[in-house]
């Protein structure tokens, strides 16, 4: 193959390894994300594999070449943000609606995805790049806060956005972010519909507080919205694109925002496998498929890094070594008023077994931690 065509194709490649990134992202991973993880370092330079020279001469062009990623060895950590940006809204600004991380370590055999709360009470750092000085609030408002450009209300980035959620997760979780990527709902949708839909075990009723049962949006009210909703009853279910994300987006259910974080955890784990099934991610014309239905709603973050490495690296992770994660937490408020959520002692607990490399253990040790699908 010649230079001309191989670039191309490596393109494409590379463009496909990323638009799989949003398997991971329901707003909107699984151990898909695994493939697409990229380390904050950049890679070191290849040094020569002998001492000396060669007694005999090789041509360069004969030479092994090492297969991309190689020296990816973990830990890694990468970090899964699904937005709502409301297109249709000049100047809106992108919130982070789900906040996912996905933590594969030392050995690359294993990997532990968890959610923190929209509404995680945290320190948020300054960022100057978007004119923030700094302070405790919402997760969620990292997002929104650094996507702020100075001079230009009607363009929020959302890559300035990530930039500061990143930074602020990092500080919260203790957890070097490697890489990663934000979806739009919009993208998600499109994303599972060209994946043919998603078989799910919804595991209680939900009733969607957005959608009708066909599809359409509900209309809205003086309290609320009202008329005929969508209902998503207990069993084996097959999803089409609007409704996993609907599904996935309900926060108004028994358990709140928790049962969210658990349902999006069991849909991405569903996706995961439905494509190591059908080996998209090793398969061009499909990956290209999946890349045309995203368009510009997929944002990654690779500090550099490029997305074929650490999709050939870590892409045989087996869909049975991802373990779901679900970090219990309570309301916190200021004299009787709402101020957002926390992590209870287990949760933070968990956070440090993890930089440890001692997750495994601990949830051993706390076995309600894991979820099941």
């Amino acid at each position: 193959m010649t230079q001309g065509t191989a670039e191309p194709r490596r393109r494409r490649l590379l463009l496909g390894v990323a638009a799989l990134v949003a398997v991971l992202l329901v707003a909107v991973g699984a151990v898909v994300a695994t493939r697409l993880a990229g380390r904050h370092t950049p890679a070191p330079a290849a040094g020569p594999t002998t001492a000396g020279p060669s007694p005999t001469t090789v041509p360069t062009t004969s030479s092994p070449t090492p297969p991309p990623g190689a020296d990816l060895t973990g830990p890694l950590n990468l970090l899964l943000v699904g937005v709502d940006t409301r297109i249709s809204v000049p100047g809106w600004e992108p919130h982070a609606d789900s906040v996912l991380v996905l933590h594969v370590p030392k050995g690359l055999d294993r990997a532990y995805l968890f959610s923190l709360p929209r509404d995680l009470v945290v320190d948020i750092p300054a960022y100057p790049k978007a004119g923030y000085p700094g302070g405790r609030t919402k997760l969620t408002h990292a997002m929104s806060y650094g996507s702020r450009v100075p001079g230009d209300k009607a363009h929020p980035s959302t890559a300035q956005g990530y930039e500061l959620l990143r930074t602020t997760v990092s500080r919260y979780t203790g957890l070097r972010i490697d890489a990663g990527a934000v979806i739009t709902f919009g993208g998600f949708d499109k994303l599972v519909d060209t994946l043919g839909g998603v078989d799910l075990r919804i595991d209680q009723r939900v009733a969607s507080i957005h959608r009708k049962p066909d599809g359409k949006y509900r209309d809205k009210g003086p309290g609320g919205y009202v008329g005929p909703q969508m209902v998503y009853q207990p069993g084996d279910r097959h999803l089409t694109g609007w409704q996993a994300l609907d599904y996935a987006r309900q926060r108004y259910t028994a358990g709140g925002d928790y049962t969210r974080q658990r349902h999006q955890q069991q849909l991405l784990r569903a996706l995961a496998r439905k494509i190591l099934d059908q080996g998209l991610a090793r398969d061009p014309a499909r990956v290209e498929q999946v890349v045309a239905a995203l368009g510009e709603t997929l944002v990654y973050a690779g500090d550099g890094r490029a997305l074929v490495d650490f999709a050939y690296a870590l892409g045989g992770l087996p869909a049975d070594a991802l373990t779901l994660v679900g970090l219990p937490g309570d309301a916190v408020g200021t004299g009787g008023a709402y101020r957002g959520e926390q992590l209870l002692p287990v949760g933070r607990q968990f956070l440090d077994a993890l930089a440890a490399e001692r997750a495994e253990p601990f949830l051993d040790a706390h076995p309600t931690l894991r979820v099941r699908s």
